[in-house]
């Protein structure tokens, strides 16, 4: 149980960060409320991000490009 419990709160927190990225790219919660943590039987941390508007995945896109190209 106990293994399940920590995915759950790694899940959780993983879910918890993309909100706060998205957030901070601008992008409405009604966009992004379907990101829900979710946990295997085995324990194993996920995270749903569900249907995402084509026009969020670009901006999420261009956000990752360009800390791929401020990285180099």
């Amino acid at each position: 149980m106990q293994t399940w419990r920590d995915g759950r709160t790694r899940a959780t927190d993983a879910a918890e960060s993309i909100r706060a990225a998205l957030a901070t790219l601008g992008i409405p919660e009604a966009a992004w409320s379907g990101i829900r943590p979710t946990v295997t039987y085995n324990g194993l941390p996920y995270v749903h991000l569900g249907m995402l508007p084509a026009a969020v995945v670009e901006q999420i896109a261009e956000a990752m490009r360009a800390t791929e190209t401020s990285a180099r």
